[in-house]
């Protein structure tokens, strides 16, 4: 069987780890007998070495003019700085030839260098959470998602932050070369071939603010500690020692969120944990993560993963 090819794209100011991250974990699939490896090459505008994001310098395979993604080529375009400034041999490569890749795939910021060359437009995408607005505001023709980790739409990839390019790159193997290989990778690479393209980029306790107010911060750790206790807002409000409908406006005002949304986010999680991780049953983690039965779990977890729990384990638990 033939090899596929990864062309990474390399610029100055191109951030090493969204280079490295996913081009190790398309490099560890040559280790597989009878698997067809990926011929990975690097390339720049002028052919020319570039400085990263935090001084390192990479050395490319070739000059980016020459180069012609094509059938079997996944292009890899990696983030670096938040400007609009691109470099505009960089952008015209891409206008005239990213279309011609089997698979585009963009990590972290990578996406805004997509999306400056049109490659997104009318398409769904995502990028890292502090360039998201910009995505949005620069580019009305693309559908921004600022939560998933990545999205995928046809044969363009988009991800989130730094680490979100290994997820996609361990997706991307597993599509190619099955599970069993993925997960192999993920094992070798120490990382976890958990996070599925929808799951938030943060957990909920990042996801939502931080409040100001202690008494507010202690009922957020609350939350997290006792996901299975009574959370709804007149417990919540009088552990606060405040009144139900302060409490609800206060608690939105510093964290973002609603009470419930944000216990909402903290359940699922906890119980997304269980299922990943221990082998008790969906009944027993339904009361762990304080749904009480079953079926609310399901309908939780299709609401907030677009799955019900049973599909999710099988994916992703042990």
């Amino acid at each position: 069987m033939s090899s596929r090819n990864v062309l990474v794209v390399l610029y100055d100011g191109v951030q090493s780890l969204d280079v490295t991250g996913p081009v190790e974990v398309f490099a560890a699939a040559a280790r597989f007998p009878g698997r067809s490896p990926y011929e990975i090459r690097t390339v720049s505008p002028g052919g020319t070495p570039v400085r990263t994001s935090s001084g390192l310098t990479l050395v490319p395979d070739g000059d980016l003019a020459a180069a012609r993604p094509g059938r079997r080529t996944t292009l890899l375009v990696p983030g670096g700085r938040y400007a609009a400034d691109f470099e505009p041999r960089l952008t015209d490569w891409l206008r005239a030839h990213g279309g011609g890749a089997e698979r585009l795939v963009s990590v972290c910021t990578g996406g805004l260098l997509l999306a400056e060359a049109g490659l997104l437009a009318g398409r769904r995408a995502t990028t890292h959470w502090y360039a998201c607005e910009q995505m949005a505001r620069d580019y009305p023709d693309v559908a921004v998602e600022p939560d998933p980790i990545y999205v995928r739409d046809g044969p363009v990839a988009t991800s989130a932050g730094v680490t979100a390019g290994i997820d996609l790159a361990l997706a991307l193997v597993e599509e190619d070369h099955g599970q069993e290989v993925a997960l192999t990778i993920a094992r070798h690479l120490v990382v976890f071939l958990r996070r599925p393209g929808n799951q938030a980029q943060f957990s909920a306790q990042l996801a939502a603010q931080t409040a100001r107010r202690e008494p507010l911060r202690d009922v957020q750790q609350w939350i997290t500690e006792h996901p299975d206790g009574d959370l709804g807002v007149e417990a919540l409000a009088a552990r606060a020692r405040l009144s139900p409908r302060h409490f609800a406006r206060a608690f939105r005002a510093e964290t973002g969120v609603t009470p419930g949304r944000y216990v909402e986010r903290v359940r699922v999680e906890h119980a997304r944990r269980l299922l990943e991780d221990s082998r008790q049953g969906v009944a027993q983690i339904s009361r762990a993560c304080g749904y009480g039965t079953p079926e609310a779990l399901r309908r939780a977890f299709i609401r907030a993963l677009g799955q019900p729990p049973a599909e999710y384990r099988r994916r992703f638990g042990p």
